[in-house]
């Protein structure tokens, strides 16, 4: 069951905010390097699942920032709907770079998905 929940989790959110559309041509800046609002998405999402299979992001972890993830998805649908203005591209790069800030975090918190500490 928690696969089936976690596979289905796993297409809403490559469904609901990776699919093409002519406003994800828009640009965001990332480091200097710049990239598409799917493409940010995409990388947000991989990091996810490079921390599950990786080990660094624990179970509850890992649901709580896929969780965020697609409610982040959602809200860039709603944006998308009468056209990205600019207030709400600032508003989703803000949460973009907060949502990345926590994975990294979570990532790096010294917990591994067997339930102890590393070392």
């Amino acid at each position: 069951m928690k696969k089936f929940l976690l596979s289905l989790t796993a297409l809403a959110a490559a469904t609901t905010g990776i699919a093409a559309t002519p406003a994800a041509a828009q640009r965001w800046q990332q480091n200097d390097n710049w990239q598409t609002i799917n493409q940010r998405q995409a990388n947000l999402y991989q990091r996810i699942e490079m921390g599950v299979r990786n080990g660094s992001l624990t179970r509850v972890e890992a649901s709580t920032l896929r969780g965020r993830f697609v409610a982040l998805n959602n809200m860039e649908q709603r944006y998308r709907r009468g056209g990205l203005s600019q207030w709400e591209r600032r508003d989703l790069d803000q949460r973009f770079d907060a949502l990345s800030r926590q994975i990294r975090s979570q990532r790096h918190d010294g917990q591994n998905q067997h339930g102890g500490w590393r070392r």
